[in-house]
């Protein structure tokens, strides 16, 4: 599919988190033929997250061709998270 890939690093009882979840789930709906959003929750998959070093959940990974180009962490806005897909489509 793509080659760029967006994990957001989450929990159920993280409430950040829920009001991420919309944002991502906008952007999936205009991106989602360009980017690949993964959801992963960081008390199902702690290997994961220590293996990509997460502290705070939500954190937002951007990851070209494997590689990671960009993180954020707290809730991110659709303009801030867009403008950045975008220069990476």
């Amino acid at each position: 599919m793509s080659n760029v890939v967006v994990m957001d690093f989450t929990a159920t009882w993280c409430g950040p988190c829920q009001m991420q979840k919309p944002i991502l789930e906008e952007l999936e709906g205009a991106m989602g033929d360009k980017v690949e959003f993964k959801m992963v929750d960081v008390d199902q998959n702690n290997a994961l997250a220590g293996k990509y070093g997460i502290s705070a959940v939500p954190t937002l990974i951007i990851e070209k061709d494997g590689v990671e180009v960009k993180r954020f962490t707290g809730v991110t806005s659709a303009d801030v998270l867009r403008s950045e897909l975008n220069q990476l489509v």
